[in-house]
């Protein structure tokens, strides 16, 4: 037995092979036992995951930290002596003083214009945007940033990307039994860019994904493009309703077990892994699954007449509600473990976690009801949403929450196996999680105004620079700021706003040419690969929102593309780039080096840059030939420093 993908510990996959896709006959499917857990067959899967993401960020933390070279100014200081601006510093600086660790300094103005713009906008400032801003000199330019950078398009275009990860808009879903499709697809990217345009709150986003019906091809109906994905292969009808309740809690609740716990009670599999999971049970899951057990997927119907083209509705689905249907149980075949009756009863009534059942006939808006009052829908937005703007979340793995460890105020009693002491709290910084949490629920769960808070906190403005001891224990402290790793949109769009050479790239369905990586509507675009731009991208592991997720891993392929490959060297030509043509027209070698430093770096260069830049140019800038071959050269050095992946 293998577990799925997305899920918790332990998916069973009892009717449906995960490498072939084909059924497995009931007669065929054995008793299903503590041994098929993957939780239980690789427990350090499980448990080690928080280590090994903390293990990414202390890597990605030493790695930059070699761009400085070290001097007499300190470069850390103690953490009371740092500004506090909002509880967040508070509570990062108060932790920081009594673990007797002291913190980095706040970043310079180059570093967090960088920082912000990629983090906000997924774009680099031009070289004017970064003169203006080292030219104001007064006390709120960086509120002032902030906060025409949350209201920019480019803004719209970058968390549009971030959420359609999040909700997992692709075409096509591996173990689905319906597909969207590129005009599902595209109906609900248009559906989630207005949310975001137009400041929807995230309760009502929530809210509108689940309970979303219609066309799931008509962009007003694009959230109904959310519940196709709970179609399930070769399983009965409650396999369906296993997956949305799966899939909904893990987005929307961060809380995966669910997955798990469709399988089997959490006793004996999650022991070591969640104190919540551990008193959960099958049938509390399939209660809570069961408010979607009148939710239908019909195909859209019509009649092919000879010679005509199919209508633009062929292949699409109206996702709808009947007025009757259960949950049914004693179900033998599909993709979990067979359904036992609970003492005498074929059906189950539905339950939300915390209590509360259906009031009338629309099962799925009194679970959406239930889900957006949940406290751990704002606990698990806000993680999210910190963990993108610091890289770390406050709990990792950020689908792993665990509802019995997160509330400062009830700490867990339970024993874990694992220490044979009682659970501790699950995030690194408990207070600052519940407290996030209320504002973001007083802010009605807005995006714009809860980024801005954490945007303008020293605790986010920290320099990622650290020269005093760092060992992995200070990771979950946020003693300075963790490098982030740009993403294949992110290098792609900083390429070509440096060089001003825009690609034109076709979509499936859209009329209009994208030039931006950032507006396209999923990582699988553009598939016509133009310019070698979908392969050139796909080197920094964007994966397809599906069986392979977005990873901020290095590799070897990711520096030979940097070097080598045509979508960056083409654009690195003084007869293709205007913006290196006008660089190359400056008669000031000093000119020059400062332009190639602040349009590909967005930054003026080192004193160390400066001398050996120099050097450079006077050697090379003897004839127009050789000039222009020299700010290519300095123009491909600089794409290739180690900094200009991250947004540090």
């Amino acid at each position: 037995m293998t577990g799925i993908r997305w899920g918790g510990a332990c998916l069973y996959m009892v009717g449906f092979s995960a490498l072939t896709g084909w059924a497995i006959r009931a007669s065929e499917q054995k008793t299903v036992g503590i041994a098929d857990c993957a939780f239980v067959s690789d427990p350090d899967r499980f448990q080690r995951k928080e280590v090994k993401i903390r293990g990414e960020v202390f890597e990605r933390a030493g790695k930059l930290n070699g761009r400085w070279s070290r001097s007499a100014v300190e470069a850390t200081v103690p953490a009371a002596a740092l500004p506090v601006r909002n509880f967040i510093d508070q509570e990062i600086f108060d932790s920081l003083t009594r673990a007797k660790v002291p913190a980095a300094r706040v970043s310079s103005d180059e570093e967090f214009l960088r920082r912000i713009s990629l983090d906000l906008t997924g774009r680099i400032p031009s070289a004017d945007e970064v003169r203006a801003f080292l030219a104001d000199k007064s006390g709120d330019r960086r509120d002032l940033l902030i906060e025409r950078l949350l209201y920019s398009p480019e803004f719209t275009d970058r968390w549009t990307m971030w959420a359609g990860d999040w909700l997992q808009n692709t075409p096509t879903v591996s173990t689905a039994a319906i597909q969207r499709g590129i005009n599902g697809r595209n109906a609900f990217f248009t559906w989630i860019q207005d949310a975001i345009y137009s400041e929807k709150s995230f309760k009502d986003i929530a809210y509108e994904a689940v309970t979303a019906a219609g066309n799931n091809f008509d962009p007003p109906a694009g959230a109904s493009n959310f519940p196709m994905s709970a179609s399930t292969t070769m399983g009965p009808a409650e396999d369906n309703y296993d997956m949305m309740l799966s899939r909904t809690a893990s987005t929307f609740l961060g809380m995966s077990q669910y997955d798990c716990i469709l399988c089997h009670n959490g006793r004996g599999h999650l022991d070591a892994l969640s104190a919540w999971g551990v008193r959960a049970t099958r049938t509390e899951a399939q209660r809570m699954a069961a408010f979607f057990s009148r939710m239908r997927f019909d195909p859209f119907r019509f009649q092919q007449m000879p010679g005509q083209p199919q209508p633009f509705y062929a292949g699409s689905f109206n996702v709808n509600d009947v007025t009757t249907g259960a949950y049914n149980l004693g179900s033998t075949f599909g993709n979990r473990p067979t359904r036992a009756l609970v003492g005498t009863a074929r059906t189950l009534t539905p339950e939300y976690r915390l209590g509360g059942s259906p009031s009338g006939n629309n099962w799925r808006g009194d679970f959406a009801e239930n889900l957006v009052r949940d406290p751990m829908f704002a606990r698990n937005l806000v993680n999210r949403l910190w963990k993108q703007m610091f890289t770390l979340g406050l709990v990792e793995p950020v689908e792993g929450l665990d509802a019995a460890r997160l509330d400062p105020a009830n700490r867990p009693t339970a024993i874990n196996p694992n220490t044979g002491e009682a659970w501790t709290l699950q995030a690194t910084h408990p207070a600052l999680l519940d407290r996030l949490a209320r504002e973001f629920v007083d802010m009605n769960y807005q995006l714009r105004p809860f980024l801005r808070l954490l945007a303008q906190s020293t605790a986010y403005q920290l320099s990622s620079r650290y020269d005093d001891a760092w060992n992995p224990s200070y990771v979950p402290l946020f003693a300075r700021h963790y490098a982030r790793r740009l993403e294949g949109e992110e290098i792609h769009d900083a390429i070509v706003k440096a060089t001003e050479v825009l690609p034109s790239y076709t979509v499936g369905g859209w009329s209009d040419k994208v030039s931006w990586a950032m507006k396209l509507p999923d990582p699988l675009e553009p598939r016509g690969n133009e310019g070698n731009g979908n392969v050139f991208m796909n080197y920094f592991f964007r994966g397809n929102r599906d069986a392979q997720q977005r990873q901020y891993s290095g590799s070897i392929q990711q520096q030979l593309a940097l070097m080598n490959d045509g979508f960056v060297n083409n654009r690195l030509l003084v007869g293709n780039s205007p913006r290196l043509r006008t660089i190359a027209q400056m008669t000031k070698n000093e000119d020059i080096l400062n332009e190639v430093y602040l349009t590909f770096l967005s930054r003026y260069p080192t004193g160390y840059e400066k001398e050996r830049g120099l050097a450079f140019l006077v050697r090379k800038n003897t004839t127009a030939a050789l000039k222009n071959e020299a700010v290519e050269d300095l123009a491909w050095a600089s794409i290739n420093k180690v900094e200009y992946l991250f947004s540090y």
